[in-house]
Order: structure tokens, then sequence, then C-alpha cells
């Protein structure tokens, strides 16, 4: 009877426990790790391979570590994409290293685009400063969520998901870029598939493309 009831009551307890991890907050996860000391700016040059940048002793920091200027000049848009993208990562911007954000400044000639690609490790989130773009991006039940953005409009595109920016516009375009991460990767999905090697097998059967038009999408990579 005494083991009966000391097995009900862990039971109970256990249940408990359980309940209250179910209905406690969750905290809040962030792309990168939280820094550990206020600043660790980069060095870019160092061979050390570690995650993220070797830091630059806290002695030999300036101010000039917390500022990069690449943003304010237009990108080369002269391109088979009519788009240029200006980032500000850490490898770009060191006085970003460990802090867990970037930017990026993107450009567009009349009818520009920037391919469709993901960034595996952030949040992107775009203010549009000039012009109007037609953004979007795919869910992984591949539902499409696209729209028109408009100069002061912002539009986000949730970390890992495959999106796109084309300038539907009939002048140049400009828009500023957010992320929760100092190195967010870009993967484009047109070079990714097409100029990587990938067997022509492979892109064969999965696009229902004969060989002659594989190889042809592949002369552009």
């Amino acid at each position: 009877m005494a083991r009966n009831v000391l097995i009900s009551v862990r039971c109970i307890t256990m249940a408990f426990l359980l309940l209250q991890i179910a209905l406690s907050p969750m905290p809040a996860m962030a792309s990168d790790a939280d820094p550990e000391q206020d600043f660790c700016v980069g060095i870019v040059a160092s061979n050390t391979i570690v995650n993220g940048l070797v830091c630059k002793s806290p002695a030999t920091v300036t101010v000039n570590d917390f500022v990069f200027a690449g943003l304010a000049t237009a990108g080369n848009t002269a391109n088979g994409a009519g788009s240029a993208v200006t980032p500000a990562f850490a490898a770009q911007f060191p006085g970003l290293n460990t802090l867990g954000i970037s930017m990026a400044r993107l450009d567009f000639a009349v009818g520009g685009l920037v391919a469709p690609h993901t960034h595996p490790r952030a949040t992107e989130i775009l203010i549009v400063i000039e012009g109007s773009l037609l953004v979007g991006f795919v869910s992984t039940s591949q539902q499409l969520f696209a729209t028109t953005v408009n100069a002061g409009d912002v539009f986000v595109f949730p970390r890992g998901l495959l999106h796109f920016e084309l300038n539907v516009g009939t002048g140049p375009a400009f828009a500023i870029a957010a992320l929760n991460s100092q190195n967010p990767g870009v993967q484009a999905q047109p070079a990714a598939l097409f100029g990587s090697g990938i067997k022509n097998a492979v892109l064969e059967k999965a696009f229902g493309l004969t060989a002659a038009q594989v190889n042809q999408i592949k002369a552009n990579f």
C-alpha cells in the first residue's frame, strides 16, 4: 500500500514538473551566440578558424572600427541581373563581430533582380528607400507570400526561407536590409543548382529537362 502511494506521489510530482516546463516561457534564441565582452572587433586576415572572427586586442581598437561607409555608395547594376548587393557583414565591417547583426544595400536597375536565395543563419528585414519592388518568400509548405512594396515600406523574410526581390518600378530602386547575424550566409539557388557541379542526371530528373537544356543553363554559371 505504502509503495503504491509513493509511486502515485512520484507520478503526480513528475506530471506537475512537466506541466510547469510546458507552461514556462521559452528563452528567446538569437541567430548568433551572445557576446561575452563589450565588443570583439574581428581580424579579417587571421588564419585562425573560430566561430566568427578572432578578436583584435582591445588596446588597439579605435572608434573607426565601429564605422562603415560602404553603404553610402550605390552598387554597380550594369550586369546580367541588373542588381548589386553591397554587404556590411563582419567580413567587411569587423566591428560587427560577435554582435549578431549586419546590413546590406540593394541597388536595382529597371527590371533588376536579386535572384531567389536563402540566408541559412538569419532573418532579413528590408526597407525600401526608393522605387517599387516585388518581394516574396516561399514557406516550407511551398506557399508563396509575395507583394509589391514601395518607398518607406518594410518587409521581412523569415530565416532560411527562399526569397527574392525584383524591381517592378519605372526607375531605379534602392533598399536597405538588416539581418540578425554577423554572417548570415547567402546561397543563390540558380548558382547552387547549376553552378556547383551537380550531375546532369540529377538536374534532368528534378526539372524535367534534357541534357542539352541543362548544359545550356549551366553555361550561364
